[in-house]
């Protein structure tokens, strides 16, 4: 595993963990844009969100316990996705599909892109 002084290891990277790293990266962006616009305590709980991304990532790019990271990032992305329907379509005001939205759908297609990375990958190393 080759390493650079930053504690990076692209080397080892493949065409697939690059995949996973923008759609993680599309989620927490998604996260980071709504938790500005909505605020209180649901805008500190996308920021919390976009955090837990953010880490995998890091974890990921710095090949620290990729296996974990990997395991540990489907259920957490997958509830994300169930958190989204329950607050927003059961809880909430908004109906399935047609209240969806822009953010929604961007965000929910890089998770389910996420959580099938993830999958193969961990199946890969298992």
């Amino acid at each position: 595993m080759a390493r650079s002084d930053a504690g990076v290891d692209v080397e080892s990277l493949t065409p697939l963990h690059w995949i996973g790293i923008l759609a993680a990266t599309v989620s927490g962006v998604v996260h980071a844009v709504l938790g500005v616009q909505v605020g209180g305590a649901l805008g500190i709980s996308f920021f919390v969100a976009t955090l837990g991304f953010g880490a995998g990532v890091t974890a990921i790019i710095a090949g620290y316990r990729r296996r974990l990271t990997y395991a540990l990032g489907i259920p957490f992305t997958a509830g994300q996705i169930v958190l989204w329907y329950v607050i927003n379509f059961v809880a909430g005001t908004y109906s399935f599909p047609a209240d969806i939205g822009i953010y929604g759908a961007v965000d929910k297609v890089a998770q389910i892109l996420l959580i099938g990375v993830l999958a193969v990958l961990l199946s890969r190393e298992s």
